[in-house]
């Protein structure tokens, strides 16, 4: 593994943003006048505030739950067949995603991995700045390392989905972390579980910030709930989300065109905009006009929406220029300068109540199943489902709510697929599609680095 940071110290600077470095800069200095020793950051807890904080402001920045083009949202969008580019194929990068001939030396397949390394080492420098510190309450303590252990948890959970075996590391030991192998899937989501169960343990129930941009247990419990999916664990992720559902801070959002807006009480997560009246990334990211010279949503999404589907209406727009009709998601509204109201979802609601949904029909619960995907069909204006459907059919039911319901969202139609076993069904929409594809190349600077890291994965 490549990315590290000096084992001796985190920088604080100005802007209370973390500095990674990678190995090629490792050079002693002196401390700038503006940076503190890692001992002295976790003495003073608003200096260990300011460490998370910067750790958050890079999940902003770049990370796979940025929004941007490096986030799942564009980039397994892209990969599946929520998302089309109309850039020219061959520059190695984002657009062979899209046509899935993405090889161990593309820059995107290296930048996911580096950046979530970089995050996933920055928080181990907090845990263990927490850890050894004298002087920081218990309170802060708890939180501070339950919030960094989740955000650690998330970003290993992300990176075993699109890799496959990775390696784990809750060190920053250079010398340890040089030389580590990959863990198998199930070696790896037992490390994952253990973390999670630790953060939901030392995690507050509250919200610490009303626009809810910080970690709390019901965020915790959201994604140990996806974990125990994953782990076909039903009982568990049942009554995980059945902690969530059953929580007061939350409720349904019946107006479509409230979805997105930061107030809601159906958010359960989101990331904050750098800067004041700044869009979201995915209101950039998405927005043209005229003939689209980067990316749009794909016809075959758009054609799987019935015409009378209130998410086509709200989060689709179609923009017809020389002739030629295309499509952009619209779910965020506001540019730049004009955002006051939407921040970056990363978990609402609505994907409670399907990911409920699932697990109950996983446990032939299918009438109790149905009302938590009809929230979301009679939402959009669309009928009811009979309580009365067998198990096939709730769950092709199921897989057509979640699409229409979650497309350009965090690489969510990705993950559902191949927690099914179907995506191979990408046959038939994605020319270059192999079932090895199931999972990227490891990064094939990582393996000249780190020969440990060997073997390659499947097909690459």
């Amino acid at each position: 593994m490549k990315t590290i940071v000096k084992p001796y110290m985190i920088i604080i600077a100005v802007s209370a943003a973390l500095t990674t470095v990678s190995c090629e800069q490792w050079i002693e200095t002196d401390f700038p006048s503006n940076q503190l020793p890692t001992e002295l950051v976790f003495e003073d807890e608003q200096t260990a505030e300011a460490a998370l904080a910067g750790l958050y402001a890079n999940l902003w920045n770049n990370s796979l739950i940025s929004g941007g083009s490096d986030g799942m949202g564009l980039l397994l969008g892209l990969y599946t067949d929520d998302t089309a580019s109309v850039s020219s194929p061959g520059s190695n990068s984002i657009i062979d995603l899209y046509y899935n001939q993405q090889i161990s030396s593309n820059l995107i397949v290296s930048n996911v991995w580096t950046n979530a390394y970089q995050h996933i080492y920055a928080a181990n420098s907090i845990i263990e700045g927490v850890k050894n510190s004298k002087t920081l309450s218990q309170s802060a303590r708890n939180r501070i390392t339950g919030e960094t252990l989740f955000i650690r948890s998330l970003l290993y959970f992300y990176l075993q989905q699109i890799y496959g075996e990775i390696p784990y590391t809750d060190t920053t030991d250079y010398q340890i972390n040089s030389k580590l192998s990959k863990l198998s899937a199930d070696d790896l989501l037992s490390r994952i579980d253990a973390d999670l169960e630790q953060a939901v343990n030392l995690l507050p129930s509250a919200y610490r910030n009303a626009e809810r941009i910080y970690v709390n247990k019901s965020i915790a419990n959201l994604l140990w709930a996806k974990l125990k999916i994953l782990r076909k664990q039903w009982p568990e992720a049942e009554n995980l989300l059945q902690l969530v559902l059953q929580s007061s801070d939350y409720a349904f959002q019946n107006d479509i065109t409230k979805v997105f807006q930061k107030t809601g009480t159906h958010i359960i997560w989101q990331l904050k905009p750098k800067n004041s009246g700044d869009a979201t990334k995915e209101a950039a990211l998405y927005n043209f006009s005229g003939i689209p010279t980067t990316y749009m949503l794909n016809v075959n999404l758009v054609n799987s929406f019935s015409a009378n589907d209130l998410r086509k209406q709200n989060y689709i727009a179609t923009v017809t220029s020389q002739g030629q009709t295309n499509y952009r998601a619209v779910k965020y509204k506001n540019l730049a300068g004009a955002n006051t109201s939407e921040d970056s979802v990363i978990f609402r609601l609505e994907e409670v109540y399907l990911l409920y949904a699932e697990v109950l029909i996983q446990q032939n619960k299918v009438a109790e199943a149905i009302p938590y995907i009809n929230r979301t069909r009679q939402r959009a204006g669309l009928s009811a489902l009979s309580t009365g459907l067998n198990p096939t059919s709730a769950k092709e039911e199921l897989k057509q709510e979640k699409r229409k319901e979650f497309f350009s969202e965090h690489g969510i139609r990705f993950f559902d697929l191949k927690r099914w076993g179907q995506l191979d069904q990408l046959l038939s929409v994605k020319a270059n599609w192999k079932s090895y594809h199931r999972q990227w190349p490891l990064p094939q600077k990582e393996l000249l680095l780190n020969p440990n890291l060997n073997p390659q994965n499947e097909g690459y």
